[in-house]
C-alpha cells in the first residue's frame, strides 16, 4: 500500500470508508462498539482488529473515540490537474493558503471549503501544515471530499492561475475595500495568510485586489479559519447561491 496514515475518530473514519482511498485495517479499543463503522468496513472487506483499551490509548491517544483506520496517505493534485478539472466552469473558487501552520485551522478550513462548494485548496510545500491525522479529525471527514494541491512557489502559482483566467483576491488587514464589497463572480482565487504574519509581501503584491474584514474590537485579527469561512460564504452570497 505504501505510506499510511492514521485516521482518527468516527466521522473521519466514516468518510474515508465512503471514499476511494485504500484502507489497510480498522482498529477498535476493545471497550468500543460501533455497528455503523463495522458494517461499512465489512461491506468493503476491510480487516477489523481489536486492542486492549490501555494499549490502544498508548498507541493512538485518548481523543480518537476508541477507533482508528490505517489508510493510504493523502494524495495531492498537481496544480495543472486542479485547473483542468475546473476549466469548463464559468465560475470557480479556489482557496490559496499562504503559510498556514496550525492543523486545527486547516481542518476547520476544509470543513468550510466543503460546505461552500469551493473547488479546491492550494498550499505551499514549505512552511505550511500538510494533510495529516489531526487535520482529518478536525475536518470531520471533509478532507476526503476536498481537492488539495501542493505547490513549490505560490507566486508562480498565482501567475499560472491568472493565465488560466482567475482573478486573485487576498484577504489582508491592509485591504483597500471591505470583503463584502468585492466582486466574486467568474473565476477567483482567494488568498488567506498565516495565523500570525498574514499574507507574505510578495504574494500581496501579486494579488489583483486586497480586501479586509472590518474589526471593531481591541483585537486586530480573526482566526484564519473564521476569516476563511466569512469570505467563502460572502463569495457564494454574491453569486446568488442559496442552496
Amino acid at each position: 500500500m505504501g505510506k499510511t496514515i492514521n485516521v482518527l475518530g468516527k466521522n473521519a473514519i466514516r468518510e474515508v470508508l465512503k471514499g476511494n482511498r485504500k484502507i489497510e485495517c480498522i482498529i477498535f479499543a476493545d471497550s468500543v462498539s460501533d455497528n455503523e463503522i463495522k458494517s461499512l468496513a465489512k461491506s468493503k472487506h476491510i480487516h477489523i482488529q481489536f486492542m486492549p483499551k490501555r494499549q490502544f490509548i498508548s498507541a493512538y491517544g485518548d481523543k480518537s473515540g476508541g477507533m482508528v483506520a490505517i489508510a493510504e496517505d493523502y494524495k495531492y493534485l498537481e496544480l495543472h490537474e486542479l485547473i483542468e478539472k475546473n476549466n469548463h466552469k464559468e465560475e470557480s473558487i479556489l482557496l490559496i493558503l499562504d503559510g498556514l501552520e496550525d492543523p486545527h485551522n486547516l481542518g476547520a478550513i476544509l470543513r468550510s471549503v466543503d460546505a461552500t462548494g469551493c473547488d479546491g485548496v492550494i498550499i505551499p510545500k514549505n512552511r505550511s501544515v500538510r494533510l495529516n491525522d489531526t487535520v482529518a479529525k478536525v475536518s470531520t471527514g471533509a478532507i476526503e471530499h476536498v481537492e488539495v494541491s501542493m505547490v513549490t512557489n505560490l507566486n508562480q502559482t498565482i501567475q499560472d492561475l491568472k493565465d488560466s483566467g482567475y482573478w486573485v483576491i487576498g484577504l489582508e488587514l491592509t485591504g483597500t475595500m471591505y470583503y463584502n464589497e468585492a466582486d466574486y463572480r467568474g473565476k477567483i482565487a482567494i488568498v488567506v495568510g498565516s495565523e500570525g504574519k498574514g499574507i507574505s509581501p510578495l504574494v500581496q503584491k501579486n494579488c489583483d485586489l486586497l480586501v479586509k474584514i472590518p474589526m471593531y474590537g481591541k483585537v486586530n485579527s480573526l482566526n484564519a479559519s473564521v476569516s476563511t469561512a466569512l469570505i467563502l460564504y460572502e463569495a457564494i452570497r454574491h453569486r446568488g447561491i442559496n442552496g
